[in-house]
């Protein structure tokens, strides 16, 4: 148990929930985790967000999240080689549908969060000459700690997230091996259709 809620708790701040209500600093990364983090448990304080209120989860991802978090990185990196292998069209229906994925499958988080949640953000030096770099955070509640890792990338308009580490799996890698072998068993069409099958699973209420 201690394990899923590291995990949920972890996906929930990938969500960056909330994180447009105030101006986020976008040029330095580890500002930028620690700031939307915050909001994160500042919405949870305000007013409780219900894991099974989908439509509004689903609002705050088109209007905070998208600005901060390169879903189609992500998407691309998880594909790996094979994302070349899919047509313009093809690959906006993966992005589409990983983050729908990501979104029902960690929704539940949302509601386990707390405003006694505490977060701590080891010093970390960033050079001049970076462009890709992990933000470390420690999360802990009621004595229990979880490094959370979380891999951000240089962009003009700023930094953008694009995957997250806890307890040393990383969500990219996480799902680059099944992506690969559905690519191989049924192709591009046919991984399309397992996401968004299973989509509808997990909008039904089914595991």
């Amino acid at each position: 148990m201690k394990t899923l809620f590291h995990l949920t708790f972890c996906a929930a701040l990938f969500s960056f929930n909330g994180a447009a209500y105030a101006q986020v600093d976008q040029t330095e990364p580890q500002r930028l985790i620690k700031t939307a983090t915050q909001q994160i448990l500042d919405e949870v304080h305000n007013k409780a967000i219900q894991p099974d209120d989908i439509p509004r989860i689903m609002d705050i991802v088109d209007r905070d999240i998208v600005p901060y978090t390169d879903f189609r990185r992500t998407t691309a990196l998880a594909m790996g080689r094979d994302w070349r292998m899919a047509t313009p069209a093809q690959q906006q229906q993966l992005v589409d549908q990983f983050k729908m994925l990501l979104i029902h499958t960690y929704s539940g988080a949302i509601g386990q969060l707390r405003p006694d949640q505490q977060i701590e953000y080891p010093p970390m030096h960033i050079a001049p000459t970076d462009t890709d770099v992990v933000v470390r955070t420690i999360a802990t509640r009621n004595g229990d700690p979880a490094e959370i890792d979380y891999r951000l990338y240089s962009t003009p308009q700023g930094w953008r997230l694009y995957d997250l580490n806890v307890l040393g799996v990383w969500l990219i890698q996480t799902y680059r091996q099944q992506f690969s072998e559905k690519v191989q068993q049924s192709g591009v069409d046919g991984l399309i259709q397992f996401l968004a099958e299973r989509n509808q699973q997990l909008a039904s209420g089914k595991l």
